[in-house]
């Protein structure tokens, strides 16, 4: 039991942003007046402030209010006093908790002061019915708030705040505009997703040079962001492998606006949900660029290609993530031999002797595999050199052609997918009347229409991917020129590095290898970014395959696969 001088009253005063709009009616500094004024008034001494400025009612998740209920239960509280219930909290069962349980069994008087609540006075009858006002106002605000935020978000205006590399137009606060000292990492971080370095690679990176984190930096500017807040101890330049990870993902660096990528489940919750990609709005072009499409594009799928963890003490493959086996269409996965750790190889990850389903390993030599793409790649720059007019007309014709049976595949499967969600919308509608007359139980009724919504469900999903997939295509019409002016920047590669890979090679597509001892062949596709395959005439001063030999007695052939 503490001693009586010990024992304080508590002045509890909060704001939240929303009670802004009132004025300064509810100012923490006119509770504070009201509240010590009162106190001094009706002899109540000792007085302490206990502040959540900031804070929302519908939660008691507030740090002053914690602190006030620590002290009670430590038994140093003796009143405790608000300007008003609606101070207090704007969830009414907590409200009533608190007021009708937590304060009485801890011998703590309640006061009210606009209100005429005085728990030594006894009962108030009314206190309830505020507390049910107080929450439906909560109520009423943020329903308010969500329908301007979706009229808003529909709009195009965006919903977050300017991302990493971007700020407000001082002009128009609702358009941004690129901040360059942040820009200029943001396009490091992609560039080294290109060269061939991970995520976690890449923090460390950022941290070795000094470069502030997204925190720091937006402090030592002056602006104020939501969210964690950094520890004394932790260092301004410890960039974390999510934070990478977020800017490599996020679309608005390309100049697009999304909108409603997060949602909350209730405002008395105010954890952000993610929404599902379907549920996302896009606005494009919106804003300017920090990163070119196709750039961006391009670290998606290195991104994508990546997600297997590397054998140990050994660095991430250029080659990874980009093999495929021409049987399954699964991934090859990077290997290395134990003990003879030199060799290093690729092998299809659904090999059944790995518990797959593929019938052959489709192995391949690391080093074979080198050795076959620097070859294509000097034979493509060389035909670049020698014939640039007919290398043009080349890459123009095969970018028109793959770009028209590509989107002329996706349409289709489009069209099939939004009949079939029509059927299913008649299915759904059949089977509710067949229920409603009797002709199927509702235990029938449940369950065929849970299989009918997961297929829609599944069916919108693809539907959504393939869209994109057009979209992407669309913009692709430049696609011959983007990967011509890339091939000009090699034209004198004399080795492979993970940048020059990324650049120009989509993927590369693995046979199983053919014959036996020194006559083995193995046929390579190699797809290049934006053109696919390309069928290129030989080149006099190249060889026109790679031949290895792989182990004593056995040589391989290599023979990259000409379009047809």
């Amino acid at each position: 039991m503490q001693s009586q001088s010990n024992i304080v009253t508590a002045l509890y005063c909060r704001l939240s942003r929303d009670d802004d709009v009132q004025g300064d009616s509810n100012s923490i500094a006119n509770q504070k007046k009201l509240l010590s004024k009162y106190a001094k008034e009706y002899g109540l001494s000792n007085t302490k402030y206990f502040v959540d400025d900031g804070y929302t009612g519908t939660n008691f998740n507030r740090p002053g209010f914690t602190e006030m209920i620590e002290a009670a239960e430590e038994g140093y509280i003796g009143s405790i006093l608000v300007k008003d219930m609606s101070r207090l909290g704007r969830d009414y069962l907590q409200v009533g908790f608190y007021t009708d349980n937590y304060f009485p069994e801890h011998n703590i008087r309640f006061i009210a002061v606009n209100d005429g609540v005085d728990s030594a006075e006894g009962e108030n009858e009314f206190a309830p019915f505020r507390n049910i006002m107080n929450e439906w106002y909560a109520r009423d605000i943020s329903r308010k708030v969500r329908s301007s935020q979706r009229l808003r978000g529909s709009a195009g205006v965006p919903l977050s705040l300017p991302l990493y590399g971007y700020r407000k137009d001082p002009d128009n606060p609702k358009c941004w505009v690129i901040d360059e000292e942040a820009a200029t990492v943001v396009r490091r971080i992609y560039q080294l997703c290109i060269d061939g370095f991970g995520v976690e690679k890449s923090a460390a990176i950022l941290e070795r040079d000094k470069i502030l984190k997204p925190t720091e930096y937006w402090k030592s500017k002056g602006v104020r962001k939501p969210g964690k807040k950094s520890t004394v101890r932790d260092s301004p330049y410890c960039w974390c492998k999510t934070t990478v990870e977020k800017i490599l993902l996020a679309r608005e660096y390309v100049g697009d606006t999304v909108n409603f990528k997060t949602y909350s489940k209730s405002f008395k919750n105010k954890r952000r949900y993610e929404n599902p990609e379907e549920n996302h709005v896009i606005f494009e072009n919106t804003h300017e660029a920090i990163i070119d499409r196709q750039t961006w594009e391009m670290v998606q799928r290195i991104r994508a290609g990546t997600k297997r963890r590397q054998p140990k003490n050994t660095e991430k493959h250029m080659f990874a993530g980009l093999l495929y086996c021409a049987d399954c269409g699964c991934k090859l996965h990077f290997n290395v031999n134990h003990p003879h750790t030199e060799l290093q190889y690729f092998n299809c990850s659904n090999y059944r002797g790995n518990r797959g389903t593929c019938n052959s390993t489709h192995y391949i030599r690391a080093d074979a595999l080198e050795e076959v793409v620097l070859l294509e790649l000097r034979r493509m720059t060389q035909f670049l050199q020698d014939k640039e007019e007919d290398f043009v007309k080349l890459l123009m014709d095969k970018s028109l052609q793959e770009a028209q049976q590509e989107s002329k595949r996706r349409e289709n499967e489009v069209a099939a997918m939004i009949a079939r969600c029509h059927e299913l919308d008649a299915l759904f509608t059949k089977t509710y009347e067949d229920n409603a007359s009797g002709k199927l139980s509702d235990e029938r009724f449940m369950m065929i229409t849970k299989r009918y919504d997961d297929e829609q469900i599944a069916l919108k999903k693809k539907i959504s991917a393939l869209q994109a997939e057009i979209d992407a295509a669309k913009r692709h019409k430049s696609s011959a020129a983007n990967f011509l002016r890339t091939v000009r920047k090699y034209t004198e590669i004399k080795e492979l590095t993970p940048t020059i890979v990324n650049e120009l090679i989509e993927k590369i597509v693995v046979h199983q290898a053919q014959g036996t001892g020194r006559n083995k062949t193995q046929r390579l596709e190699i797809h290049y970014n934006f053109v696919g395959v390309l069928d290129m005439p030989q080149v006099m001063a190249l060889p026109q395959s790679v031949t290895v030999d792989t182990r004593q007695g056995v040589a391989v052939e290599y023979i990259t696969r000409k379009a047809g």
